[in-house]
């Protein structure tokens, strides 16, 4: 309810003025009249109704209050995040949270959709870009980072900027992209406001140093009038208040494994089990197009085997987290610590804790090839087979370690039609290498040491590019083999509770008709009753010739093209390196075949796709 003035020294007519005018202030106008009111200069009642008259006679929608000669410019702070799973987005809106009540104007954008030429501007730029594949940056960020990195791009002399930048240690060019804009900012006359902070798949600490160190310098900028003698009064940044504690990845929901079935059929080669989990009293929501994380544990066996190696003490504790918590070695290993991914800084880090020279030899210039050949299939086991024992006790040496990164699996249920439930499609990963049998730690522990009425530590992680569209008369293409089926699953559910009217078309792909036809129940009974317009199907190993869903989208090329005509979304869900390009080059080539465009014009035609968000991508 809007504050109300009563009881007050104002007579009628200045309290009409005062209740009309404090609903439409906004939070840095408030600020400024707080400032204004605070100020040694005489203040009268009749004063101030004045000043709230002449506020009235231009409201906030169209004009701010007059700024006097001794009130600062209002900085102006513009938020950009690239990212195609969310979590820059996530962390960006988190500044925008903690900014959007203090005394600047704060704008929030996705690369995607800002034009570059209006960051000059903005007093200040904050950049949260992640790195895709060999130091690529997002895909919502390449027409941004190529302008940038053109002529095209703005002179940003006076601006000041600041970049966060997430990766995964694992790849070789890890944060390249946000190292990359970090560069180009200060190469266009940016000054830095703030050292840029490169981030590991634990990103949440180091985002929020990174957030009060911003934080922090842009209070240096928000000062109040001058006294009377001259000096500026000290108005610093309010503190933002503190958020109520819900579940999410920093506090994730223990949920119970209601269901844990094996998909797949006798004699496939594969194993795609389907789980669901309660999320009753959680609280928790989602929509179709979302993903669920799940913190794994590692393998015990593995876990035991890398203690004895080490000749470590499994009961001896160490510490687990930047706050000095405590727990038992094994624990510590098991559920807090990844040891079963090798990447180049935990070796150059590995290497200055031994005394073995052949590790040293490894690293050394010359031979990277060599050392991504080692990493590649390789765990912490190996490495301590093959250049220990460390004689270094387990809490010196734990901490190289990274935390456990959580992995994310499609949604497969709606929300709606099951608020209390979420269900996922894990495909199964199981590969020997280097003399022993190896299995992926999230999906390994769902297949084998998960039962039904055992809990799993999860959270909801939003995906704002994989969204179905506003109007469900909008009809929609979806391309999903494998376990990439599984959001698509979500979709026409969603489409069933709302009963949606426009046309559904899914494209779904697998090895064997028999045994690798996931939820083919439901999209039988999905065509039956109209929710699903239309399927095609491709099972590369029943025929003489391997099958692709590439392949059918050629055989429909003009239905296809005729959809795209009539406005249809198109999702890909799966596979990026092979099955994704394949399925971007068949679009392109169908929108040359039935479209009559050049290479050229089908590339435009796609990429004004997806600045309407028509078409979206969630491949990994």
């Amino acid at each position: 309810m809007a504050l109300q003035v009563t009881d007050s020294p104002f007579n009628e007519e200045q309290t009409d003025l005062l209740n009309r005018l404090i609903p439409t202030l906004s939070e840095t106008q408030k600020i400024w009249l707080s400032g204004y009111l605070a100020s040694p200069a005489p203040q009268t009642a009749t004063a101030f109704a004045e000043t709230a008259a002449v506020a009235m006679e231009h409201p906030p929608e169209t004009a701010t209050l007059t700024q006097t000669e001794s009130q600062p410019k209002t900085q102006e702070v513009t938020i950009l995040y690239g990212s195609e799973t969310g979590n820059c987005q996530e962390v960006a809106e988190d500044l925008y949270g903690k900014l959007e009540s203090q005394p600047c104007n704060v704008t929030l954008a996705s690369m995607l959709n800002v034009k570059p030429k209006n960051l000059k501007n903005a007093d200040h730029i904050l950049v949260v870009v992640a790195t895709h594949g060999e130091g690529d940056p997002p895909e919502p960020g390449l027409s941004f980072y190529e302008t940038m990195n053109s002529r095209k791009a703005p002179k940003l002399d006076g601006v000041h900027f600041s970049v966060l930048s997430l990766g995964d240690l694992s790849y070789e060019y890890f944060c390249q992209a946000g190292k990359d804009i970090d560069q180009r900012l200060e190469e266009l006359g940016g000054e830095r406001l703030y050292p840029r902070v490169d981030c590991d798949v634990d990103f949440d600490e180091d985002a929020e140093g990174w957030i009060d160190g911003v934080l922090a310098e842009l209070s240096k900028y928000a000062e109040g009038p001058a006294n009377n003698d001259g000096s500026a009064m000290d108005a610093p940044l309010a503190q933002p208040t503190p958020a109520k504690e819900a579940y999410s990845r920093k506090n994730p929901f223990r949920a119970e494994i209601l269901e844990n079935i094996n998909i797949s059929g006798r004699g496939s080669n594969k194993e795609n089990r389907h789980l669901e989990l309660s999320l009753e009293d959680s609280n928790l929501e989602f929509e179709p197009g979302d993903s669920l994380g799940i913190f794994p544990e590692n393998d015990a066996t593995l876990v035991e085997q890398l203690i004895e190696c080490m000749n470590w003490e499994p009961e001896a504790l160490v510490t687990v987290n930047k706050q000095g918590e405590k727990a038992a070695l094994r624990e510590a290993l098991t559920s807090h610590f990844e040891i079963t991914v090798l990447t180049k800084p935990l070796m150059q880090q590995a290497a200055e804790l031994s005394s073995r020279e052949e590790l040293k030899d490894l690293l050394a210039d010359g031979n990277e090839d060599k050392l991504r050949d080692y990493m590649t299939g390789r765990d912490l086991l190996d490495l301590a087979q093959d250049f220990g024992p460390w004689e270094i006790d387990a809490e010196a040496f734990i901490k190289i370690l990274r935390k456990i990164p959580a992995r994310l699996y499609s949604i497969a249920n709606s929300y709606h039609a099951n608020p209390d439930e979420v269900h996922l499609t894990i495909g199964t990963v199981r590969y020997e290498t280097h003399g022993r049998a190896r299995t992926g730690v999230c999906s390994g522990q769902c297949a084998e040491r998960t039962e039904p009425g055992e809990e799993l530590p999860v959270y909801v992680h939003r995906n704002p590019n994989f969204k179905l569209p506003e109007d469900p008369q909008t009809p929609i293409i979806m391309i999903g083999p494998g376990t990439g089926v599984a959001p698509f699953r979500s979709f026409l559910e969603e489409r069933e509770e709302i009963e949606a009217e426009g046309k559904t078309w899914l494209f779904f792909g697998e090895q064997h008709f028999s045994s690798d036809f996931l939820y083919q129940v439901d999209w039988q009974q999905w065509l039956k009753d109209g929710v699903l317009t239309k399927m095609d199907v491709a099972f590369s190993r029943d025929g003489e010739e391997k099958v692709y869903v590439q392949h059918r989208m050629r055989e429909n090329a003009r239905e296809f093209y005729q959809w795209l005509q009539e406005g249809a979304v198109l999702y890909v869900c799966g596979d990026e390196k092979q099955m994704a390009s394949d399925v971007h080059d068949t679009l392109s080539a169908i929108l040359q075949q039935e479209g009559g465009l050049s290479e050229e014009e089908a590339t435009a035609y796609i990429e004004d796709m997806k600045l309407q968000n028509r078409y979206q991508r969630d491949v990994y």
